[in-house]
This record gives structure tokens, sequence and C-alpha cells, in this order.
């Protein structure tokens, strides 16, 4: 309800009849709301078609407002929380959006494909997803819509997209259940699941490696990656990752599988891409989020913060002039990112500003590294650092219990719930 009347939305559209009641649930609470539409037919609800308008004079005025439009009108508001705090909403202009995802399909880049296809399962109400989508379209792509998160896999199969954009998260459960499955096979088919995975390990885009590493490498994705393909449709060109940070054991196995990912970066301040690993020749370094995109200013402050400026660069925080001005500070936007730039101009991310924190021995710690490097393990689902003026730096960790109970069952322990599971010695 927050956002609702913070943004003081007149008109909301519900799909069906659960996301309808969850609307009127709350409707007293947001006197702002005119009205709820739906997509569905449902009963005792307004149906989006009653919207149309056939008046040939109305439908020549809105013509007529639709070029008064200046670039620079507010043309979306997206609400972030950031680490802390309530939720902010970020004003981006058409020009701020149109910017980055021209600048954003030129840079990787995106060619004019009309015979490819693209799986869409992100949240649309996220910036990433909806500027990934605007350049698909303007690439002349065809978007295909996931039915929901748990048919990624059939759909997958069933679309055989050309690329889609994805998160980290979701990356390490395809990962995750590719690895449960190798655990699963027996002699000689396990030794060569694992051979060729460790071979991926090892895979560098910049060095390539020897002759005898890229001979093995052939056949591995011949007699074990094929498969890998398979499961993510066997047309897969490219897969664009962001919103966090990949894990780079991930992206150094799916590039050797011939399942190309590239890591991008940016926050919806800035539209939101700021640099991009790209598909062009020495465009792309594993553990770094590439390189910045034409059109896109930085510097790096003095404490490593990264600063972006140009003209995807947000109008403001509605309503909350006093957080935009500690945020863009004369013309450049702070990111709240720590980072360093690599030889060949690779930025990399090293930390939240805002997550460092201090032991009471004066210590300061940057808990992304360590949490990143603990999430390589198959074990851990979910991981967070604590210890801001305490003796010692202590982790917050939410197993992975479908791999736990793999495990068990491997080595004979009995369990009844997960609670179990984990006060187990040998747990």
């Amino acid at each position: 309800t927050f956002i609702l009347n913070d943004a003081s939305v007149q008109y909301m559209f519900a799909s069906n009849q659960e996301l309808f009641d969850k609307v009127m649930s709350i409707k007293d609470k947001v006197p702002c709301l005119k009205e709820v539409y739906t997509f569905d037919k449902i009963a005792g609800a307004k149906h989006w078609t009653s919207l149309f308008n056939k008046d040939a004079e109305i439908i020549e005025q809105v013509k007529v407002i639709k070029k008064t439009i200046p670039v620079d009108q507010v043309a979306t508001f997206i609400y972030t929380s950031g680490t802390t705090g309530t939720p902010k909403g970020v004003m981006l202009t058409h020009k701020n959006v149109y910017f980055n995802l021209m600048m954003g399909k030129k840079s990787f880049p995106f060619q004019d494909a009309p015979d490819q296809k693209v799986l869409s399962f992100l949240p649309l109400n996220h910036i990433f997803e909806k500027v990934a989508s605007y350049i698909y379209m303007y690439s002349g792509m065809s978007i295909y819509y996931a039915e929901s998160l748990e048919t990624i896999g059939e759909n997958l199969k069933e679309v055989s997209p050309d690329c889609f954009s994805t998160v980290p998260r979701l990356l390490e459960k395809m990962f995750e259940k590719i690895m449960m499955k190798g655990e699963e096979l027996t002699g000689v088919k396990r030794k060569l699941f694992f051979w060729a995975v460790a071979l991926g390990e090892k895979y560098d885009n910049i060095t390539p490696g020897s002759w005898w590493y890229r001979t093995q490498l052939k056949l591995a994705n011949k007699l074990i990656f094929v498969k890998w393909r398979e499961a993510v449709g066997s047309n897969v060109k490219f897969i664009v990752t962001g919103g966090a940070a990949c894990q780079v054991k991930l992206l150094r196995i799916f590039n050797a599988a011939q399942i190309p990912v590239y890591e991008g970066y940016g926050p919806t301040e800035n539209s939101p891409i700021i640099s991009l690993n790209l598909r062009t020749p020495g465009g792309t370094k594993f553990g770094t989020v590439g390189k910045v995109i034409q059109g896109v200013d930085y510097k790096l402050e003095a404490d490593g913060e990264i600063c972006v400026a140009g003209p995807s660069v947000m109008l403001g925080y509605y309503k909350r002039p006093d957080l935009t001005a500690e945020t863009i500070i004369n013309g450049w936007l702070h990111t709240g990112d720590i980072g360093v730039e690599e030889a060949g101009g690779y930025l990399k991310i090293t930390d939240r500003k805002k997550e460092l924190f201090k032991t009471s021995g004066g210590k300061y710690v940057a808990p992304q590294p360590v949490e990143n490097k603990m999430k390589e393990s198959p074990f851990v689902e979910q991981i967070m650092l604590v210890g801001d003026n305490k003796r010692f730096v202590s982790a917050l960790i939410v197993p992975s219990f479908a791999k736990l109970k793999e495990w068990s069952k491997q080595h004979g322990i009995q369990f009844t719930s997960n609670e179990e599971i984990i006060k187990n010695s040998m747990v």
C-alpha cells in the first residue's frame, strides 16, 4: 500500500481472479485508487475491453497529445528499496530509457534479428527485464513469456530460445539441478560427467589453454555438454545475467559448455545499464561486469565508489528531493557500489559501500566477496555475514536442503525433517 499511495496510483490492472482479490483486499487503504480492471473476465469486475473507445475524434486528440509529450517527461516510476529504508520511487524519463536501451543494444551488440526468439521470465516491473524487453523489440526478436518460474525448464525446451536474460540465482539453481543428476550417475558415465565439469572450471575465454586442453573440451562438448545445451533448448546463442554478482565458476563452466553467459551491471537509477561483458573480441572477462557502455561517463571516487553521468541517469526520487541531492551530486550518480578498473578497461564490483562494516577491533570487513565464495558450495542456498561492532565475524546461512537430503541419504543418515538434518553432527 505504501507504493500505491506514494505514487498516487489511480488505475490498476489484474490478470486473474487471485490478483484481483489481492488488489480489492487493500483497495480501502488506497484512497487514490479509482478503478481496477481485469484481463480475465471476472464477475463483478470491469474488463479491460470496456476502455475501448472508437470515437475517431478522440483518437485524433490522443495522437496530437502524444506528439506534445517531451522526451524529458517521466515515463515510469520504478520503486527500489535498495539495502535499507522505505521504497523509493525512481523517476525515469522517456529519454533515460530510450538512450540506455539504444546504447546497450549498440555496445553489446544486439543485432537486428527478426528470426530469433527470446524467453522472458523475470518480473517486468523491474528495470532490468523491462529494458531488456525493449532491446529485444527494437532488435525485431519475438518474445515468449514463461508460464511460471516452475515451468521455465519445460518452456526452454518448448520455445528453443536464441537468448534470454536472467539473474545469477536461477543459473545457480540450473547448475545445482544438473549436478544432482550427475551425482546419480555411476561407473564410466559418472567419471565422464565430472571430468567434463572439471574441464569447464578451468575454462578461460582470454587464455584458451593448451592444444590438449582444447581437444579434451571439444570431446566433453560432444559427450556431456551437448545434453546441457538440450536442457536450455539446444539453440541458446547468449544469456545476459545481472541484478547480482554471478559466480565466476558458473561463468567458466557454462561458457565452456558453449552456453555463452554475459554478466552486466547497473542500478535502477541509471535505467539501468552501466557496463556489460560484450560479444566482441576482447569484450569479456570472467569475474568482472565488463566494459562501461557507450554514452555513459564514469569515474571512481577516492574510496572506490562508482559514479556515472549521462542521459540515462534518473530524474530523481519521487517526492524525495533530499535523497536525490544525496545521490546525484553535480550531475554524477553515486551508485553506492565499490569497484576497481582492471587492465583492459573491465569494471569489477568489490562490494556495496553501505554493506561494509567494522568489528569492535576496528577492522573493516567487505562481506560480498566472502558471501559469493561461500555460495559456490552446493550446500549453501543463501548466506549473510554479520559482525558490525562485534568481536568477530559470523554468518547466517540458509542451507540447500535438497542437496543436504541427497548427501544425508548417501551417507546413511536418517531424518524426518529439515531441523533434524541440521542438528546432526555429521552434517
